[in-house]
């Protein structure tokens, strides 16, 4: 037996907004009416969302392991408390029954006389990754970055006909980019709106398809983008480059680049959001003298610090403004960010016991204990 909730990605619990969510983001993945649909992985999705979406047949199948029809649902006449009877399925009784509303628009794409035209859509979205130094996400940085994917032809300008040629009508669905078909289900007869495969929803066809991108409006090439990221950008941060994406078909719209960005662990820093942590060394000698420690920075260099009196070295020091930018607060400057706020450096101390001491050491030591 199928595990519906596992088909629909949801746990045992999820709510019934979780279950339709997750059942109109699969249906619109899935659809065999789109590009690298799975037919037999929508109807799974729909068996799946059938049951799950209803109440009284989610309890079913919580309890029994199946919500087949007679099993607790009032016998062979009815499903759900839908009367089937002996003149077959009456959609009235679906009034009123939103999800199922959402099926049918879904399956039939539209259904007595409600039409579902498509044209070409926009382009696929990519996504890529981008790794940059800590350095680099303090001072932000612009990246040209260089991948393959479908660009707009050239030669018919992402029309798909070559020039000159132009387009005429489409002899399969008479320029109306749809054709109607009977289809037969298990709900029964429907009069279904499909998108003409000839034309794409577009009406027309090339005269003569291109020579280069053979009709398509585009063809793949190399492509370049500028990323800017901002100083103080996070590891595992998103980036959207708008219309950077595969172009569309047939002239329409590109899709969209989305750029992950991953920070690389620092040799000397720790990053914790805009703060930074660094590790120091101390001799008990310069605790006890009070001596001023230097402290390396990211912008390069170092600051001095002092150790304020009784303080507890199990504690991390605190250099106010020495940490990251933070993230969308400053721009990038000719020499680091500009403007904005920034986090924190915190120095973790570490205690370097000292050799053995000799016995005028060990007398000082001895004078000193009194002394404290």
């Amino acid at each position: 037996m199928k595990d519906y909730y596992e088909v629909l990605g949801v746990a045992k619990t999820a709510s019934e907004d979780d279950i339709k969510k997750a059942y109109r983001k699969l249906a619109h993945r899935y659809h065999p009416d789109k590009a690298g649909g799975d037919t037999a992985k929508f109807k799974e999705i729909n068996e799946a969302y059938q049951v799950l979406s209803d109440k009284t047949k989610r309890a079913q199948y919580d309890r029994f392991g199946t919500a087949e029809p007679g099993a607790g649902f009032g016998g062979a006449g009815s499903w759900g408390g839908v009367n089937w009877g002996s003149a077959g399925f009456d959609p009235s009784q679906f009034e009123g029954m939103g999800d199922f509303g959402d099926i049918f628009e879904t399956i039939f794409g539209g259904m007595g006389g409600r039409t579902a035209q498509r044209t070409y859509e926009k382009g696929s979205d990519l996504e890529m990754r981008d790794e940059i130094t800590l350095e680099e996400a303090f001072r932000g940085v612009v990246k040209t970055l260089r991948y393959r994917t479908f660009a707009s032809c050239t030669q018919c300008g992402g029309k798909g006909a070559e020039p000159g040629s132009g387009f005429e009508s489409c002899a399969v669905c008479g320029g109306q980019g749809q054709v109607r078909e009977q289809r037969r289900t298990f709900f029964g007869a429907f009069s279904q709106v499909r998108t003409c495969t000839k034309c794409h929803g577009t009406g027309e066809v090339p005269k003569k398809p291109c020579s280069v991108c053979k009709g398509a409006g585009r063809v793949q090439t190399d492509r370049e983008a500028k990323l800017s990221l901002l100083p103080g950008i996070e590891d595992g941060q998103i980036i959207k480059l708008a219309g950077a994406g595969e172009a569309g078909e047939r002239g329409t719209a590109s899709g969209d680049l989305y750029v992950r960005v991953r920070v690389k662990p620092h040799a000397v820093f720790a990053r914790q959001g805009a703060d930074l942590i660094v590790a120091r060394e101390l001799r008990l000698t310069d605790v006890l003298l009070g001596k001023a420690i230097e402290v390396p920075v990211i912008e390069g260099g170092t600051v001095r610090a002092e150790i304020p009196p009784h303080y507890n070295l199990k504690e991390m020091l605190r250099i106010p403004h020495k940490g990251m930018p933070r993230f969308g607060s400053a721009k990038i400057g000719a020499h680091g960010p500009e403007g904005g706020s920034r986090g924190d450096l915190l120095v973790d101390f570490t205690i370097k016991a000292p050799k053995s001491p000799n016995a005028r050491a060990k007398k000082l030591l001895e004078d000193l204990e009194k002394e404290l």
